[in-house]
């Protein structure tokens, strides 16, 4: 018996698009309910780490960083 069956039944092999794409839209709920958008965040699907598909943050501007960054500290925005 291989990885691919348990007891004579098929088991269904991770999608890491699907696990990739979840925890994008995760994390793109999150920064929406923060008021943060990063025009960049997109999934990277060239560059994998094994069977994960990375997600790319990408780019934004200095403003966006900074309240990124006081998000991720809990702070108050100014």
């Amino acid at each position: 018996m291989d990885a691919t069956q348990t007891a004579g039944q098929p088991v269904a092999k991770p999608d890491p698009f699907a696990e990739s794409r979840a925890a994008l839209d995760e994390l793109r709920a999150a920064l929406d309910a923060a008021g943060i958008a990063l025009p960049s965040l997109g999934l990277d699907a060239a560059a994998t780490i094994g069977p994960t598909v990375l997600v790319d943050l990408g780019r934004c501007n200095p403003a966006t960083a900074r309240r990124l960054a006081a998000v991720i500290r809990r702070e108050p925005a100014s």
